[in-house]
This record gives C-alpha cells, sequence and structure tokens, in this order.
C-alpha cells in the first residue's frame, strides 16, 4: 500500500499569531508544546493524520556542525524560515521506520540515521500523556526547500483524541497538497520512491499521484496551478519547487465559508473550492473542498 500523509509541517516564524489564524479558520488546536530540540508547535488532528503548526522557541539556537548522515528537523524548519513562512516538511505514514530508512538508502532517496523522539503531552482532559515517533528521512537534490520523511507513531492512543478532531469550520482531513515545480514530471521519480505509490496519472498539467483514500500528492506548474485553484504564488524563485497549497476537505463547504466571514478571514470562492491565499495564510495557499462520501 502506498504511504498516505501522516502530517504536514506548516512553519511560521510567530506561532501565536499562525495559532490564532487557524482558530479563525475554524480549527480546534491542540496544546502548546516544546521539542527539546527548541521548536514549539500546534497539533491541528483528524483520525488518521494532523497538521502541525510550528516555530521556533524563545531562545531557538540552529544546530552547527553536524555530521552529513543527520537531518536536523529542527535546523532544518529554522533553515527554511529564514528565506519565508509556508510548508516546509512532508511526513508520510510508516509502520516500520527503520525499514523506511534501508529502503530509501537502497533507492538513493537518502542516507540518514533514522530519528527517535518522546515528549509529554496534554490531553484535551488536561491529563498527561507520553509520545514517541521514529522518523526515516529522505531528500531530493531537487527539491531542497521541501524535508520528507516518514513517521512511525508508537503510541497514537496516547496522541490522537477523537474531542480534538471535531472543528467548527467541519474540517474532516487532508485530501492532498500541491507542489510547484518548473518540471514537474521531474519529481515523478522520487515522489513514486517515497510514497511508494508506482502509479501515477501524468498530464501536460503535472503529475498526480494517489497515495491514499481521497488523498493526493500533486506537482503542476506554476500557470497550471493559477489556472485549476485561481490564487497567485508568492514571490519565489520560480526553480524553486515548493508546497503551493494544502486541500482540506469539509462536511459543509457553505457553512465553512460562514466561519471565514464572521471572523473576518480573507477568501475567495474559486470552482468548487474555498481558497485563502499564501499571503493572508502564512505562505501557502489553503483549499477548502466539500468532502466526497
Amino acid at each position: 500500500m502506498p504511504r498516505a500523509i501522516d502530517h504536514i509541517v506548516h512553519a511560521s516564524r510567530d506561532l501565536a499569531e499562525q495559532a490564532e489564524f487557524y482558530r479563525k479558520l475554524g480549527f480546534t488546536l491542540g496544546a502548546r508544546n516544546h521539542h527539546p530540540w527548541g521548536t514549539e508547535n500546534h497539533i491541528i488532528q483528524f483520525p488518521d493524520h494532523f497538521l502541525e503548526l510550528i516555530s521556533r522557541g524563545p531562545g531557538f539556537r540552529a544546530p552547527v556542525d553536524l555530521d552529513p548522515h543527520t537531518f536536523s528537523f529542527a535546523g532544518f524548519v529554522s533553515q527554511q524560515l529564514e528565506k519565508s513562512e509556508g510548508v516546509s516538511m512532508l511526513a508520510l505514514a510508516s509502520q516500520d521506520a527503520a525499514a523506511d530508512r534501508t529502503q530509501f538508502k537502497l533507492a538513493g532517496l537518502g542516507d540518514f540515521e533514522k530519528f527517535h523522539f518522546e515528549r509529554k503531552g496534554k490531553r484535551a482532559d488536561g491529563a498527561d500523556s507520553h509520545v514517541a515517533f521514529t522518523l526515516a528521512f529522505a531528500h531530493s537534490k531537487l527539491m531542497p526547500d521541501i524535508g520528507f520523511f516518514t513517521c512511525q507513531q508508537h503510541f497514537p492512543e496516547e496522541f490522537y483524541s477523537a474531542s480534538l478532531q471535531t472543528h467548527a469550520n467541519g474540517a474532516v482531513g487532508v485530501c492532498g497538497i500541491v507542489l510547484v515545480a518548473e518540471n514537474p514530471a521531474a519529481h515523478g521519480e522520487f515522489l513514486s520512491g517515497l510514497t511508494d505509490q508506482r502509479e501515477m496519472l501524468a498530464t501536460s498539467l503535472g503529475i498526480d499521484l494517489e497515495v491514499a483514500d481521497e488523498q493526493s500528492i500533486e506537482v503542476l506548474t506554476e500557470a497550471a496551478f493559477v489556472q485549476k485553484f485561481g490564487v497567485g504564488l508568492l514571490h519565489r524563485p520560480v526553480r524553486a519547487t515548493h508546497v503551493a497549497a494544502i486541500r482540506i476537505a469539509v462536511s459543509d463547504l457553505g457553512a465553512c465559508a460562514e466561519i471565514f466571514e464572521d471572523n473576518g478571514v480573507p477568501h475567495q470562492v474559486f470552482g468548487h473550492r474555498l481558497l485563502v491565499p499564501p499571503q493572508d495564510a502564512f505562505g501557502v495557499a489553503l483549499a477548502f473542498e466539500a468532502e466526497t462520501v
């Protein structure tokens, strides 16, 4: 089976401001968490995946003099924030991160040591929780501004909470991400190896890999993205492949639009989507769509 999206790392320079914006969008956010390496986050949960809002915490110091086989999560996020806000990393679900690491190494997708960490957290009722993750990183020379890894959760029952998965905007999950690249087809081999999805749809607009039911990873040209989503991109070098949009499925698009109107969220209707442009959403367009039932 292909590796589904586990979570999307959306980085900002001001976590409190970003969190408040997502609340205005109608999302329920988990508590603010602190990583031992200095970053801080809020989690937006769905039943089996999530959005991670992340930023540098007070006194953050980027790691230096790392071994080339060590992928620094904190260092990569910080490095990307020096360039721009937006989606810095994409994580895919894993049942065995150690096996993923071996597969990536043999396929030439990355030769990094596995990364394991644990932290204390808070459940929705305020009780303490303990979560642990093992990550296997991959790297594409053609996409240096995006970090890729698989994520194995060791105590998902401690992490996921049904009470945090009900959102006022009716969001039921991430249905896809959209990358923009000068030559989408050039990224097909890497993404196929990363996701373990050997089939993809290739058109003149770009490529599309289905990684789970109603969940996909697309790579489009800039012109195709504007044509399909109706919003422009932030000013970036044309050659800088990046995540341009997160697609989010909602149960009631009309109710979602009402929340945006009530909370003064900039948005526009384009086709069957509600679009929040990247300049208002910390560097990435948010595309809200009616869920497919």
